[in-house]
């Protein structure tokens, strides 16, 4: 009997998003952290409204678009393993970023804008590589010209931190490995902003996306236009994912973990499958991030090794029950 997705989300959301508010290098009890979002006077509401709470809505908007991108490129590509990396958004945002880092950019901002411009670059690379004849886009064109791409960004990238120095090359490596150490109120105002839009169409795009599993053409048969599907979710997961890196770094395993556990737990129709995946990606990096902080306390980890310490075998899990 499989459980329902909704149900799960219900009790598991809310807990996640406690959990990841009260813990921390400082613990808090489930009073102090009342106090400190009710009453801005008292000792925990700096910890509490300014540190914490903007960290985790963060992380739970960052993780969300995660889910929900890695679940309609799966669609897209019609390949169960395809995540939002795949397509060569993390070689070419990590080379951004790496070279901002490189070359000692000095406004808190540069990072991310280097990060974000390097993904919108590897975006239009890998369109225009997997556009063939007749302006058609052709998922397995789209999955290797991903892989090409990524793998050139990759090598240029590791040049930059080889001539990088020490220093430097400390701050890229923490970098790639994605955090929220930087998380505020207005990073989270930027993000949701522009999250806003690709969320919503992706969203509006789940029953051609169903559609879309059964061929292009009995889709167009049963009324969808499957070109424009296509550019659609391409585009719109590729700069939501693309926003995700430049806020907070290359985190795995969300977009792939995250897929495959609401598809189990539920219906594989887009239709509930995307709303979960949203809320899932979005609890499982809120964990992550809380385990990262408070594992090693004072010492935080990076969020990027606790997903994929995390995903790996969670992931090998699914793989096994899905095919046994």
């Amino acid at each position: 009997m499989r459980l329902s997705p909704a149900r799960v989300l219900v009790v598991a959301v809310p807990l996640v998003l406690a959990a990841g508010i009260a813990l921390g290098s400082v613990a808090l009890s489930p009073a102090a952290v009342w106090q400190g979002l009710t009453n801005g006077a008292s000792a925990h509401a700096l910890i509490v409204r300014e540190l914490r709470l903007p960290r985790v809505l963060l992380a739970f908007l960052v993780g969300g678009s995660l889910g929900v991108s890695g679940a309609v490129l799966q669609a897209l590509v019609r390949n169960p393993l395809a995540d939002p990396y795949l397509l060569g958004l993390s070689g070419g945002a990590g080379l951004g970023a790496v070279i901002a880092i490189a070359l000692d950019a000095g406004t808190a901002w540069a990072v991310p804008a280097s990060a974000f411009a390097g993904a919108l670059a590897a975006v239009a690379l890998v369109y225009r590589l997997a556009v063939v004849s007749g302006r058609r886009l052709d998922p397995r064109v789209l999955l290797l010209a991903g892989v090409v791409v990524g793998a050139f960004a990759a090598a240029v990238m590791s040049a930059v931190i080889v001539l990088s120095d020490a220093p430097r090359l400390r701050n890229a490596f923490l970098w790639l490995l994605g955090g929220f150490s930087a998380a505020s109120w207005s990073a989270l105002a930027i993000f949701a902003a522009y999250a806003a839009v690709p969320v919503l169409v992706m969203a509006r795009s789940g029953r051609a996306l169903d559609l879309l599993a059964l061929g292009d053409e009995t889709a167009h048969h049963l009324g969808a236009d499957p070109e424009r599907t296509k550019r659609l979710v391409y585009v719109a997961a590729s700069l939501l994912t693309a926003a995700s890196v430049a806020t907070c770094g290359i985190i795995g395993f969300v977009g792939l973990v995250v897929p495959h556990a609401m598809r189990r737990l539920g219906s594989p129709l887009h239709r509930a499958l995307l709303p979960a995946s949203f809320l899932g990606g979005g609890a499982f990096l809120v964990a992550a991030d809380t385990i990262a902080r408070t594992v090693l306390r004072p010492v935080e980890l990076p969020v990027g090794v606790v997903t994929a310490l995390v995903g790996v075998p969670l992931f090998a899990l699914l793989l096994r029950k899905s095919v046994s």
